[in-house]
């Protein structure tokens, strides 16, 4: 049964010395195309065993972004200190009809202190990905590319992330420099995030080869950028290179919805950045604050936007913090939050969002629709 579920996995608990009884080594095999060089396709091989090893045993994906510098060097074995993985040892290599697996005992412990274990999921609005230069996107008919990249991203979010929860995508435009727009756009969809991108290169460079057939390689760059929902101001702005084979006829028209088009290399390696996306997410912002808002009120009982898809949980506590907003000296508008002694406690949850009720109910009145709260950690 082992063999079958789990046929690339194959773990043993440590118990040399009592301190270690929590520790794991995991079996791994990754596999990554080959594609620029076998040194680049080791590295995506050895990612991609670290990820599984990561995922299946529950430690924090948001903290394998951080060792991705660390592995560019091709060793057979790597240590980390202060890291939920401790060791890695790359036993054995290979490459098989131009595909590298790359197989990997890895040692991990995890420390179940990672930011989403004691936050609620934060609400994502995924936008559709524009492309910079359309014509870049005449050799294959890929014009959709980016709204349907936009839905894989989506998709990644929901099924694989561990900090989030996506809220769908949009057609809006996205840009920093209307914040107005992006706060409501937010405030419309309960995003506490929105992602915007651009996909900034897809061009290709061709391989004559006299006796075999030309080989097609072509770019993948794309200016990914995260706003908060609350202010509208850019949390962060990332960007992502990578090449490909591209395996199609020069003048064929290829579906970007297909499972042909998701399973070629070229596929494989959008799949590939969209997971990196996700890994970045929970590096860079899994460890801010989640701030559910009451959406209403009727006497005792409040409401707010987050509920069981978010991690809550009957009996939670969340302190009240009061919103409001000025106009500062030189005439724009602020936003201002103030903390309070007030305190709620979760009494039912549903699927999108939870009834609390207020612990000191003297004090009720003075909460508004709008005001925010942010889980008390026991």
């Amino acid at each position: 049964m082992k063999k079958t579920i789990f046929s690339l996995f194959s773990t043993f608990i440590l118990s040399i010395t009592p301190w270690l009884t929590h520790a794991a080594w995991y079996e791994v095999t990754g596999m990554a195309t080959v594609v620029a060089s076998e040194d680049a396709a080791r590295l995506h091989a050895l990612e991609d065993a670290i990820y599984k090893a990561v995922n299946f045993s529950g430690a924090d994906i948001g903290s394998i972004s951080n060792l991705r510098p660390l592995l560019e060097e091709g060793r057979k074995e790597y240590q980390f200190t202060n890291h939920e993985v401790r060791y890695i040892l790359v036993e054995k290599q290979k490459i098989y009809k131009d595909v590298m697996f790359v197989k990997a005992r890895i040692d991990i412990y995890p420390s179940a202190t990672g930011c989403h274990v004691d936050q609620y999921k934060k609400t994502f609005l995924v936008s559709n990905i524009d492309l910079a230069s359309p014509q870049q996107a005449v050799m294959g008919q890929i014009y959709s590319l980016g709204d349907d990249f936009a839905q894989v991203i989506n998709r990644q979010l929901d099924q694989e992330s561990s900090s989030f929860v996506s809220v769908g995508t949009t057609d809006f435009e996205i840009s920093k420099r209307y914040p107005e727009r992006l706060k409501m756009i937010a405030e419309d969809t309960g995003a506490q995030y929105i992602i915007g991108g651009t996909i900034t290169d897809l061009t290709a460079t061709i391989e004559q080869n006299l006796l075999s057939s030309d080989i097609t390689n072509r770019q993948f760059a794309m200016e990914l950028t995260v706003f908060d929902g609350k202010t509208g101001s850019e949390v962060y702005t990332r960007n992502y290179r990578e090449v490909a084979r591209w395996p199609f006829p020069k003048t064929s028209q290829v579906d970007t919805r297909s499972a042909r088009f998701w399973a070629s290399t070229y596929g494989e390696m959008m799949l590939r950045v969209s997971r990196n996306v996700m890994l970045d997410l929970e590096s860079e912002v899994s460890c801010k604050i989640t701030l559910p808002e009451i959406v209403a009120k009727w006497g005792n009982v409040i409401t707010m936007n987050l509920g069981r898809l978010h991690g809550v949980r009957e009996g939670d506590k969340l302190q009240l913090w009061h919103t409001g907003s000025f106009i500062d000296q030189r005439g724009l508008p602020r936003n201002k939050v103030t903390e309070t002694d007030i305190t709620l406690t979760v009494s039912r949850v549903y699927e999108g969002e939870a009834e609390l009720t207020v612990d000191q109910a003297e004090l009720a009145n003075s909460i508004q629709i709008g005001d925010v709260m942010h889980k008390l950690i026991p």
